[in-house]
């Protein structure tokens, strides 16, 4: 038998067997999800992270029609939950809310980290970038972020910011209004923010960072001073509250965010129906009025562009957590 006949048989072969997968991972498309889907929160209840996990699967339940059940794993930085997802299997029925935190920070803040966001992980979509508003005791003299560095300044190291712990958003927040205003402060971490903030409202400390709406009612009670908005713009909860870059820090912005993603290896056909799911809970009103009163900007965007975008926060944030020395909790 001719050696060109044996030839364009096994390519004929090989096409076969490519049509039949092609056709296997529609069908699976098609039939997914035929069961409920786990959405890991890394993080304990109650944070923004929570809450953001809990809205989206409450909304993904209902567009997919199958239960999506939030599963709070915290530990490590929320290094714990993210190595959950990593070690399942990539069929989609496991998926985590990663952030600023585990994704961009972790990697360079843990000298032996697990995993490799780039490499391990699936992005599926950008949730949201969410602001910070850096909050102070209304004993300390400053009525906003420019009178804080100018007093930061007469008394180095003597002003203290209180975070979440080593590594988290409001850590890095303060770290770089550190490093471009040319100012000391000093970084008390806590087991979470909440600690922070008590400590704050007590006077223990003069500064956090903190999420938008945990401080509304402080701020408008007169409890706490909102000396600025880490974001690039003002925040529609706090109109009278100029950015931090707009008080004379060029280039200072900051804004947490969190998006969805899968074990790596997840098919892409599975990728984008997850990731249109996502956009449509998005664009839900109630969803997105919520994540707008926050002073969050919701995204959606494609999971290549989601996946340059971590690339690009690593490559932000590691000189900034170097600089920190900042060590792991």
């Amino acid at each position: 038998m001719p050696q060109s006949f044996l030839n364009a048989r096994a390519r004929c072969g090989r096409l076969m067997l490519c049509a039949m997968a092609l056709g296997a991972a529609q069908a699976w498309a098609q039939d997914y999800p035929h069961k409920p889907i786990r959405l890991i929160i890394p993080f304990a209840p109650g944070g923004t992270n929570d809450v953001i996990g809990r809205l989206m699967a409450a909304k993904l339940g209902d567009i997919l029609g199958q239960q999506v059940v939030p599963d709070n794993r915290a530990g490590a930085g929320g290094t714990v939950g993210i190595e959950i997802v990593v070690k399942t299997p990539p069929d989609g029925y496991n998926l985590v809310i990663g952030n600023i935190a585990t994704l961009a920070i972790n990697p360079t803040l843990y000298p032996k980290l697990s995993y490799d966001p780039l490499r391990d992980l699936q992005p599926v979509t950008l949730i949201a970038k969410v602001p910070q508003v850096l909050v102070a005791h209304p004993s300390l003299p400053a009525k906003n972020a420019r009178e804080l560095i100018a007093l930061a300044k007469t008394r180095p190291g003597e002003l203290a910011y209180g975070s979440g712990g080593n590594g988290s958003g409001a850590h890095v927040s303060g770290e770089m209004l550190k490093m471009l205003a040319k100012i000391n402060l000093t970084h008390i971490p806590y087991k979470g923010v909440g600690p922070a903030q008590i400590d704050l409202l007590a006077g223990q400390i003069q500064l956090v960072f903190a999420g938008v709406p945990s401080v509304v009612p402080y701020v408008k009670g007169g409890r706490l001073r909102a000396l600025g908005i880490t974001g690039p713009k003002r925040v529609v909860t706090f109109p009278e509250v100029p950015t931090i870059a707009e008080s004379g820090v060029a280039n200072y912005e900051v804004t947490m965010w969190y998006g969805v993603l899968a074990a790596a290896g997840t098919p892409q056909t599975l990728v984008m129906k997850l990731h249109s799911a996502v956009n449509r809970a998005l664009r839900t009103p109630d969803l997105n009025e919520r994540l707008l009163a926050e002073g969050s900007e919701p995204s959606g965007i494609l999971p290549e562009e989601f996946s340059a975008f971590i690339k690009s926060e690593l490559t932000r944030w590691a000189p900034v957590i170097r600089a920190s020395g900042a060590k792991p909790d």
